[in-house]
């Protein structure tokens, strides 16, 4: 069986993360796998699998929707679709640069950007058949469309994250990755930082990540204001180094996820992997990945009060029942899954 994942970037983003470990995973059970994405950068770390990386110059000046325009017609003019038994397209650009294809719903979102409506729209419609990384995003999407997804989990690499040497660089710290953006509840983490530091005052807030295709600049200042406004300093680092990742997760004092949208929660899972403290946001989608094993809040005060716990009280039982849900979550089961999904469909 000849397969082609596509995704939309060579930096690390959830979805882009998923698309690399998945491949290698569906190699190593015999499965001929090629990658296919759009060159935005060095790919952010090595790919076990061949991988077609299609030149993807930035322009100077591009709106977001210009952006993505370009982005759907420079995959769709490189890619190979008759080569390929089953193509799986990852997000809503490479869903458009192809015909017919399988797409993963890792998420919905709301956009307000005429082009990225559309692209979201079609992802989902246009595909002949679909998976989901949760079962709550599966509801949402036969909800709305009346399509019946197949969920299939993500995978962890628990073993990477969990035999890290802890990060000292950044002393006592509350760690958020994912960036600064709308969809991670940014000024939410920000607002219970500041209040947070009143009853830690050595804790410091770090925010990594972020690479993205979309323009959050108008939101980054926002929360630049709102930090100024507040007297605090988070440190944010952007995108970190692959090899670098599970040190600086496995250094926190806890990890804050408090986003307003999320298919599975990759970044969190990894975290409790590490061993570290973890306070998500109180989702439905959330509650069925992490049931026991984190703390919730759902507004800047009661995710102080679970943060304080998970750091002043880290509770072993819970960081064991952490350690032990992201170890079930392989990507050698996601990849058998996905083969026998892929085999129904012929």
């Amino acid at each position: 069986m000849r397969i082609a994942l596509l995704t939309y970037s060579t930096r690390p983003r959830g979805g882009v993360v998923h698309t690399f470990a998945l491949a290698e995973a569906l190699a190593e059970r015999g499965a001929d796998v090629t990658i296919w994405t759009l060159g935005r950068g060095e790919l952010f770390r090595p790919v076990g699998v061949p991988i077609e990386v299609v030149e993807f110059p930035e322009i100077s000046g591009e709106g977001v929707g210009e952006r993505i325009v370009r982005s759907i017609a420079v995959l769709r003019k490189a890619f190979t679709p008759l080569a390929y038994d089953v193509v799986h397209a990852q997000d809503c650009i490479s869903a458009n640069a192809v015909d017919r294809c399988v797409r993963t719903v890792h998420h919905l979102d709301e956009f307000t950007t005429p082009e990225l409506a559309a692209c979201h729209e079609r992802a989902i419609v246009r595909p002949y058949a679909h998976v989901c990384v949760s079962a709550a995003v599966a509801t949402e999407v036969r909800a709305g469309w009346g399509i019946d997804p197949v969920v299939i989990p993500n995978g962890v690499d628990a073993a990477r994250f969990a035999a890290a040497v802890p990060s000292r660089r950044h002393g006592q710290y509350l760690l958020s990755v994912g960036g600064i953006e709308p969809r991670k509840g940014s000024l939410d983490l920000l607002q219970a930082y500041a209040k947070l530091r009143d009853l830690i005052p050595d804790l410091r807030l770090v925010v990594a990540g972020g690479e993205t295709l979309f323009d959050y600049r108008d939101y980054r200042a926002r929360w630049e204001a709102r930090a100024a406004s507040l007297g605090v300093t988070p440190e944010v680092l952007g995108p970190v180094p692959h090899d670098e990742l599970p040190g600086l997760v496995a250094g926190a004092a806890a990890f804050a996820f408090p986003s307003t949208k999320e298919g599975f929660g990759l970044a969190a899972m990894e975290a409790l992997a590490a061993g570290v403290p973890v306070v998500v946001r109180d989702l439905p989608v959330l509650r069925e990945v992490f049931g026991a094993a984190v703390g919730y809040g759902t507004d800047p005060s009661s995710l102080v009060e679970a943060l304080v716990t998970a750091i002043k009280e880290p509770d072993p039982a819970r960081r064991e029942r952490g350690r032990a849900l992201a170890a079930a979550h392989t990507w050698d089961a996601a990849a058998r899954r996905h083969l026998e999904f892929y085999a129904a469909l012929r």
